[in-house]
Order: structure tokens, then C-alpha cells, then sequence
């Protein structure tokens, strides 16, 4: 598995509400795909959000948003964790 970073820019902002309601639907598809989203960010006035995503593909994350709620990211990226 490897993690990735995906990037969306939701124009005219977005609210925290919105986003949390969107992950859980994330969380509720991910098996389907064997993806696990972890966490995610969100910049509610400048509509910014990033969600780290551990996955075989980026193609499988996206995947994931696709089915869940169809916001899909404008980027994504391989990244790898350190402290």
C-alpha cells in the first residue's frame, strides 16, 4: 500500500459539515476498493480540502470519491510520512 495526498478546490468555500459528511460516505465505501482514508484538512474559506489516503492507486482513491459522493480531487499525490 502506499499513502496519498489528494487535493480539491471547492469554489465559493466549504463548510466543515459538508466535508465530514463527505468522508463518512468515503469511509463507507472504501472497502470496496481496499482503501483506507485516514485523514483530512480543510481551508473552509479558501474551499480547500486534503485528504491523506492509503492505497495501491491513486486510480483506487479516486475511485473511492467517485462512487462515495462524486467530489473528485483536482490532484493527487504519492507522499510518504515522516516526524
Amino acid at each position: 500500500m502506499s499513502l496519498f495526498m489528494d487535493v480539491h478546490h471547492i469554489e465559493g468555500g466549504v463548510s466543515i459539515s459538508d466535508v465530514a459528511e463527505a468522508h463518512r460516505k468515503d469511509l463507507a465505501t472504501q472497502a470496496k476498493y481496499g482503501v483506507s482514508y485516514l485523514r483530512y484538512w480543510v481551508d473552509e474559506k479558501a474551499g480547500k480540502i486534503f485528504c491523506l489516503v492509503e492505497a495501491e492507486t491513486a486510480d483506487d482513491a479516486r475511485a473511492v470519491h467517485h462512487e462515495a459522493h462524486g467530489l473528485v480531487a483536482d490532484a493527487i499525490y504519492p507522499v510518504s510520512e515522516h516526524s
